[in-house]
């Protein structure tokens, strides 16, 4: 059989055909592995549904902790940024002690099982990622509960994969079931969640009709058990804004090109910082240690005297649409969450960065809008289009999953009236991205995974 055209597998991996050989022998087969993909959903939606409340009380209850106490408020604040420092410092020493795959959002790492490289140790992989996950985004990180969703989608495959021996050869597909169940439950998008690995994953996910209808099953089952717990609303409470005309499509594309030429940067800073922190951290426990309580002391102290800049950014996405600031505002704002942003990830805490650029993503793309309206008043009715566009532009061009961006942000915001201008955007962001020579960031994570150890190996 001919190699499929223009794929690109790392170095190591197995190679991969679009069509993958017919692995199931009976129709009582085909009829287990699809109840076993709706097993891995189902469990997949409690578990991350679980995960989500967990964060959200620990976020609560840490802030709350001392309002009953009667200390000086500046003693107060110096609790709570201690609280924050031991439990990210705690998450950090659990996550390298235990589990050092559970480092990061853990996307590169499904990428990697999917790919053949690695093995997915779920026994440690599902406790450790649920708890650190849990304390690190919890304590005000500027961090997103999506990534670890999706390591955890994947190691409950892997761990129905292991249960079920008969169906061992199965493991691929279950665990890429797993990883769209996972995101489809974090963000109450199974569109987006099948999409994401169909896309996303192309070099490592194996293309045939079975492998496609499980994905598409477990994403809808974690999504029914998520919306069973929540409710079935839109994630993000924003408006349903009315179609742009035709003539402001330029606009729209204007923007996802600025968009292009950040991600394309987005992902470089990211890259060399998180090769700094692990220079600087030399792989010593204690610095690693030394390195979350530091992050947890900043960002709880952040969380404090300027809630905007800090945490994971879904609640400001919803109060910045509805109440806008000032374009110069909403820079400013934009510039010290992508600070902030590029820190936490880089450190390597068990979060994702989905919903930090969807916030980055919100806040430029408001600015422009902003601008847009004083300029070109003819075009711009309503700038918080702009907003809801960027979300899906920056996605686009730094994860290059540009059909995923545009369908996660449609049902994030129930604005399905939007997908031509998100189109424009989207797509201009990534052939900018693309012109300009920049990688999409979890391929360049896992490669540069591989590399380090590889080093680690020699060096032993």
């Amino acid at each position: 059989m001919a190699k499929s055209p223009n794929f690109r597998f790392f170095q190591g991996g197995i190679l991969k055909h679009r069509t993958s050989p017919k692995i199931l022998s009976t129709k009582h087969d085909y009829i287990v592995l699809l109840a076993l993909s709706a097993g891995v959903g189902a469990l997949t939606g409690l578990i991350i549904a679980l995960f989500e409340g967990s964060i959200l009380w620990v976020n609560e209850h840490r802030m709350q902790l001392f309002e009953q106490l009667t200390f000086p408020s500046a003693v107060n604040i110096l609790l709570m940024m201690l609280i924050g420092a031991v439990m990210v410092g705690f998450a950090f020493w659990l996550t390298h002690r235990f589990a050092p795959e559970t480092g990061g959002s853990g996307i590169p790492h499904i990428e990697g099982a999917l790919d053949g490289i690695y093995d997915i140790r779920w026994r440690r992989v599902l406790p450790i990622k649920f708890i650190a996950g849990t304390l690190a985004i919890g304590s005000g990180m500027v961090l997103g509960r999506e990534g670890p969703s999706i390591q955890i989608g994947g190691a409950i495959g892997r761990m129905f994969s292991d249960t079920a021996k008969r169906y061992a050869h199965a493991t691929h597909i279950l665990t890429a079931a797993g990883a769209a169940a996972g995101l489809a439950a974090a963000f109450n998008a199974p569109l987006a969640g099948i999409l994401f690995v169909i896309e996303e994953m192309r070099p490592q996910f194996r293309y045939n009709i079975t492998s496609i209808k499980c994905v598409t099953l477990a994403a809808a089952v974690a999504t029914i058990i998520m919306r069973s717990f929540h409710g079935q609303q839109a994630v993000m409470h924003i408006p349903k804004f009315t179609v742009p005309p035709l003539s402001s499509l330029w606009l729209f594309l204007l923007l996802g090109t600025i968009f292009g030429v950040i991600g394309v940067n987005f992902n470089r800073w990211i890259l060399s910082s998180t090769k700094y922190l692990k220079q600087r951290q030399d792989e010593k426990l204690s610095r690693i240690v030394m390195t979350g309580m530091t992050f947890g002391g900043v960002f709880t102290l952040m969380q404090i005297l300027a809630p905007d800049t800090a945490g994971s950014g879904i609640e400001l996405i919803t109060i910045i649409i509805q109440d806008p600031l000032t374009w110069l505002l909403l820079v400013a704002l934009f510039l010290v969450r992508l600070f902030g942003t590029i820190a936490c990830f880089a450190s390597g805490a068990p979060g994702g960065v989905f919903t930090p650029m969807l916030t980055l993503g919100t806040l430029f793309g408001l600015a422009y809008g902003v601008i847009a309206a004083d300029l070109f008043p003819g075009f711009v009715a309503e700038p918080a289009v702009y907003a809801v566009a960027g979300m899906g532009a920056l996605f686009a061009a730094t994860v290059r999953a540009p059909v995923t961006g545009i369908v996660l942000v449609v049902e994030m915001t129930d604005n399905y009236a939007l997908i031509l201008p998100l189109l424009m955007t989207c797509l201009g962001a990534t052939f900018i991205a693309q012109a300009l020579g920049g990688k999409p960031l979890y391929s360049e994570l896992l490669k540069l995974s591989l590399r380090e150890n590889k080093e680690l190996t020699q060096h032993k």
